[in-house]
């Protein structure tokens, strides 16, 4: 009996389809961390300068991050890879935006919890 192995253009296709599902997952997360950010008060800022790219570049990606500035802290989210820009708030804005993303995802949980899933058997599919 013979194994036959996929050809190198399905493999690459396969593979190629799973990396451009998971990069369209991480942008909508991005674009949702933004609007939440957004909504909690942070101010965006876009890279509009070469230098003001760079920089951009150098912060931590697609995670608010706490910094000092001036003796107080400041929270900061940078996005280079998508909407090229950065959202800083201060502390207030900090807590808004952690009760929003608490909220949506506890709203984004009830909503999986409400779909009838057995219907599937489970949500080992059963198959």
């Amino acid at each position: 009996m013979r194994i036959r192995i996929p050809s190198l253009p399905l493999i690459i296709m396969a593979v190629t389809l799973t990396l451009s599902g998971c990069a369209a997952m991480q942008k909508s997360d991005a674009t949702q961390t933004e609007q939440e950010l957004a909504a909690a008060g942070f101010k965006m800022k876009l890279a509009n300068t070469p230098d003001k790219l760079a920089h951009l570049k150098t912060l931590t990606q697609l995670k608010v991050v706490p910094h000092e500035q001036e003796g107080k802290v400041r929270y900061v989210y940078a996005d280079a890879k998508y909407c090229e820009c950065v959202y800083a708030g201060d502390e207030v804005a900090f807590e808004k935006y952690q009760k929003i993303a608490i909220n949506q995802r506890i709203a984004m949980e009830n909503q999986n919890a409400r779909m009838n899933w057995g219907v599937w058997g489970g949500y080992g599919w059963g198959w």
